[in-house]
């Protein structure tokens, strides 16, 4: 039996190494991801963490660095306590160049069966990476509301 994973692909009017700054500076992170910001210096081992507000929300690992093709790091939530319990899961972005496009495929895997963590990346990763690819493609964002990050997810 397989094990829950959560899965995205999109395309992207942009660069891989365009897509690879949004996805690794804190300056664009902070644009798409409802003012969160990535901090690592990307390497592999390093540490990784996801702040929103002044507050680490996430935490990890760098377990891939392969710019501007590959990105992996482990994923452990912090913030909301329903969600503290689960283990650590894995984030992994790959960047393929497809004419003038880039093919983004987002994976993140390592959820535990019935765990309320896969569902609250479900709803969270969609809002994300469609601003993303508004951003990169029109310079604006889409006006996603932050409570789209928890929709269907009861975070106290």
């Amino acid at each position: 039996m397989s094990k829950p994973e959560f899965v995205y692909v999109t395309y992207i009017e942009t660069t891989p190494e365009k897509l690879w700054q949004a996805l690794t500076s804190s300056e664009f992170t902070r644009q798409y991801w409802f003012g969160a910001e990535v901090r690592s210096d990307w390497k592999v081992g390093s540490p990784f963490a996801l702040t929103l507000d002044g507050e680490v929300t996430d935490s990890g690992e760098i377990l891939e660095s392969d710019p501007p093709k590959r990105l992996s790091y482990s994923f452990k939530h912090h913030k909301f306590e329903e969600l503290r319990g689960e283990p650590a899961s894995r984030v992994v972005f790959t960047l393929e160049p497809f004419g003038p496009l880039v093919r983004l495929t987002v994976l993140h895997d390592g959820f535990v069966e019935g765990g309320k963590y896969l569902g609250a990346v479900s709803n969270g990763w969609p809002a994300i990476l469609s601003q993303l690819k508004s951003l990169l493609e029109t310079g604006k964002l889409l006006g996603i509301p932050r409570a789209a990050l928890n929709k269907g997810f009861d975070a106290k």
